[in-house]
This record gives C-alpha cells, sequence and structure tokens, in this order.
C-alpha cells in the first residue's frame, strides 16, 4: 500500500527542530532539494503501488532522497541512515518535517528502495529532471517518422557508449570452475543431510590440491592449463550427476543454493563448449556465479581491454545526461543513433544541428541518415583522406572540444561519484544504481546553473545600482549641488 502524501511542498522555514533555531537555506541540500520537483515525481510514483493492500511504503522524497544521498557522498547504506540520524538537513531533504534522533528506517531497506526504483522509473525521473517535462507531454514513443529534412534543428547532440564496471572478482576459467566445483560439493552435502544418507565420494581434497598446485604456477603454460582445466571439468560433473540423481529432494535447497545450481550448470555447458571446441569465445558468457548477469565487455582502453559490467549508450546535450540504452550484453553502439536522434525529437519537437560522435559511430549508414535529415555528422568524410582547408581544420578542432565534454562526463561519473563500481548484486539494483549516479549527475549540473544565474542577477543588479549612483551623481554636480 501507498499511501501518497500532502501535495504542498515542504518549507525549510516549518522544518522543526527542537533544540532551537532555523534552518540555513544557503546549505546545499536545502538548495538541491528546491530544484528537485518532488511534487510531480511523487505523482508520478504513486501510481505504481497498490493503495489497498500491505503496510504503507515509505513516501517516494525519502527512498529517492536516500538514494542520492548514498551516491552524491559515496556512503554505504549503513552509514547513509546513521548520517541521516545525525544531520538535521539530510532528515529535511528526505521530506521529514522535523529533526528526530531515530533512524527513518532500517538500512536493509535502502535494497528495496532500489528494487521499487526500477529502471522505467528512473528513466521517466531522469527525463524530468533534465529537461523540466516528462517525455510524454512532447511526444509518444510509436511516433518516430513525424520529422524531415525541414523540421527546425537546434542545439548540439553529443553520444558516446561506454562500461559501468561491477564489483566482481577478475574471472578466469580456473578460478570460476574451483567455485563451481565448491559450490556444488556445499549442495551434495545439504542433500544427503537431507536424507540422511552418506555422502558421495567427491574427491574434494584432490580437486582442491590439484587447484592450488596449478596457481602456484608462476608462468604455466597452454598445454598445463588445458590440463588442469580438464581436471576441473570432471570434478564438476561427477558432482552435477551425484547431485541430479537426488533431484527428488531439491526443495530442501534455500532459493541461493538453488539459484547457484542453475547457474553452475550453464557455466559447466559454456566451458565444457570451450573446452572440446579449443576456443575462449561463447554467447552470453558467465564470468561470477554470484552475479551472472555481467559480462566481459571488450573495450581496448589502455590498461582495461576488457571491462565487466553493463554498457550504457547516453546522449550529453547541453551539459545533461541521458542513457538511451543499457544493456549486460556487448553492442555495437553505432547501431544506436537513429533511436537516439528520434529521442532527441520526442524531448524538445526539434533535430539537433549537429552530431558529435566519435570513429565508430561515422560509417555509411550513419552519414547517410543524417544527409537525409540535413544534420551536420562530426568528423572527416569516408575514404581517403582529402586536404582539408583552414575552416574544415577549425571545425575538425572545434567538434573535437565538443565531444571531450562527454569523456569528461564519463570520467566525472568514474572518479567522483561511483560509476567506476557498481556494488550493487542484483541486475535491477545494479541497473537502478546507475541511473541514480546519473541523475545525481544532472542535479550537479541543474545547481551549477541555478547558482551561475542567481550569481549573474546579482551582478547585473549591483552594476546597474552603481550606474544609477553616477548618473545621480553627474547630475547633482550639473546643477551645482
Amino acid at each position: 500500500m501507498y499511501r501518497e502524501k500532502d501535495k504542498s511542498q515542504l518549507t525549510f522555514e516549518n522544518f522543526h527542530l527542537p533544540f532551537g533555531g532555523r534552518l540555513d537555506k544557503e546549505n546545499r541540500w536545502i538548495k538541491l532539494s528546491q530544484i528537485i520537483p518532488w511534487d510531480k515525481i511523487e505523482t508520478m510514483y504513486a501510481g505504481k503501488f497498490s493503495s489497498t493492500q500491505g503496510a504503507p511504503a515509505k513516501p517516494l522524497r525519502m527512498a529517492l532522497g536516500a538514494l542520492i544521498i548514498k551516491e552524491r557522498c559515496g556512503f554505504t547504506d549503513e552509514e547513509t541512515v546513521e548520517q541521516i540520524k545525525e544531520n538535521p538537513y539530510l532528515q529535511y531533504f528526505i521530506g521529514q518535517e522535523e529533526y528526530s534522533n531515530a533512524a527513518p528506517f532500517d538500512a536493509s531497506m535502502m535494497v528495496h528502495f532500489r528494487k521499487r526504483l526500477d529502471s522505467e522509473t528512473m528513466k521517466e525521473i531522469n527525463e524530468l529532471i533534465a529537461t523540466g517535462k516528462i517525455r510524454e507531454a512532447t511526444k509518444k514513443d510509436d511516433d518516430r517518422d513525424d520529422f524531415g529534412p525541414g523540421t527546425p534543428k537546434k542545439g548540439k547532440l553529443i553520444v558516446d557508449a561506454s562500461c559501468m564496471p561491477s564489483d566482481i572478482r577478475y574471472p578466469n576459467d580456473m578460478s570460476l570452475l574451483d567455485e563451481a566445483r565448491t559450490r556444488t560439493e556445499k549442495i551434495i552435502d545439504e542433500l544427503c543431510k537431507a536424507q540422511g544418507i552418506k555422502k558421495p565420494r567427491t574427491y574434494r581434497q584432490n580437486a582442491r590440491k590439484h587447484f592450488i598446485r596449478f596457481i602456484h604456477e608462476k608462468k604455466p603454460n597452454g598445454k598445463k592449463v588445458r590440463k588442469a582445466i580438464g581436471k576441473q571439468l570432471r570434478y564438476v560433473h561427477r558432482n552435477l550427476k551425484n547431485i541430479g540423481e537426488m533431484s527428488d529432494f531439491y526443495e530442501v535447497l534455500n532459493n541461493g543454493l538453488y539459484r547457484d545450481l542453475l547457474v553452475i550448470h550453464e557455466l559447466y555447458r559454456q566451458q565444457k563448449e570451450m573446452y572440446d571446441a579449443k576456443k575462449h569465445r561463447v554467447e552470453s558468457r558467465i564470468v561470477s556465479i554470484a552475479q551472472p548477469h555481467v559480462r566481459p565487455i571488450v573495450r581496448g582502453k589502455a590498461g582495461a581491454p576488457v571491462e565487466f559490467g553493463a554498457k550504457v549508450e547516453v546522449s550529453l546535450i547541453d551539459g545533461y545526461t541521458f542513457i538511451d540504452y543499457l544493456s549486460w550484453e556487448n553492442f555495437n553502439e553505432s547501431q544506436c543513433l537513429k533511436g537516439q536522434v528520434e529521442d532527441y525529437y520526442k524531448r524538445f519537437g526539434c533535430l539537433p544541428e549537429s552530431i558529435h560522435a566519435d570513429k565508430i559511430y561515422r560509417n555509411r549508414e550513419n552519414r547517410n541518415y543524417c544527409k537525409g535529415l540535413n544534420i551536420r555528422l562530426s568528423g572527416p568524410a569516408l575514404g581517403r583522406p582529402a586536404e582539408l582547408t583552414k575552416e574544415e581544420k577549425r571545425q575538425m578542432r572545434e567538434d573535437n572540444s565538443v565531444r571531450n565534454s562527454v569523456e569528461g562526463k564519463f570520467g566525472q561519473g568514474k572518479r567522483r561519484f561511483g560509476l567506476s563500481r557498481i556494488m550493487a548484486k542484483l541486475q535491477e539494483t545494479s541497473e537502478t544504481v546507475i541511473w541514480i549516479n546519473i541523475i545525481v549527475m544532472n542535479l550537479e549540473r541543474r545547481l551549477a546553473v541555478f547558482l551561475y544565474y542567481f550569481v549573474h542577477r546579482i551582478r547585473r543588479f549591483i552594476i546597474s545600482v552603481k550606474q544609477h549612483y553616477r548618473v545621480s551623481m553627474t547630475s547633482m554636480l550639473a546643477v551645482g549641488c
């Protein structure tokens, strides 16, 4: 059950402090809360929950606010709750009406907040924060062919893709098979205990010795690696065969062990396929038993040729970041350009004047698509390099400087916020963490713009007062005062 809060916006002047005083309106959390449209977001959120069943859910402002605090400050779930408990400004930010020494919720609720705020909800909230309106207020998702070469054009569209690494151990075949063997042995122990029968022979001590002996090898050659993997595969196969013979008692396994069993079956199939075919690639390759949704993403970057996590396709428009496509499987980002142009039109009702992208986007199909819409795609033409004029060189330098901003956004998200290592373990909560970090980055952008215009207006006011004072003094001197 969800009980929607009162529509009246909570003001910091009415926030009650039992020890006296008032909140400072210049505090960063006060300013940040003023630029978030809590009422509109609350209306969007309330419709996703039943109003007649279950215990009352926590308000959206409390759930979303707590997640924003966590990612903006880099806290753990437990530390986030303690900071909110101790800080009246954070309590105001999550929507409390007065200061309280008690924790507003248990730290375990942070997991439920991430589950409750799924990707679709976070996408709508990000659209609302970044553009000031919900996407459906401009164009519907099925209206894709209502623009052409004569459509008005305004602004620049910067596109790029990156990987958001998950918090997993760097995988290799031997460590994965050893972990699979260990977990299947635990499953065998549970099944035998439930039936009250003797454990079958698993050779677990010999398997462990073979694994330890292999990992102590400094530089094992390919023959030794293949031999060691073959041994571990046979140990895992033996365990899975024993477990299959006790399939009538699977109900004694808890959800975690049963899930591990399903993952290990698929892991064994993939490893056996690569071992038999003498190859190192397979579709939807599992690199972590605890997080089977994580995939290897080949990026070719210096120091990290392969990353393990989700790959996201983003658009950067006027400093605001939008996730256009998120997938745990690797994909070719150049295929997303048409969809990004359509999303730009749905957000702003016009097409971009220019698109700034790296080399992978500048294929013949995308060039013809942009040419048909009279949109300039940055970068040199295809084919043999031609002699560039001075104006073309200047334009290329300008395009490169514009495209660097999206690299800066990735750097901000991975160095300043939590996109360098996604600590959530489930697929849906990991996606929520990625979205929350993007929302926090857009809030930082809005706050910077808000402060810029505020300071700019004060500066203009001071200049006008000085000019008025000078005119007055000149008039007074002219009449001999």
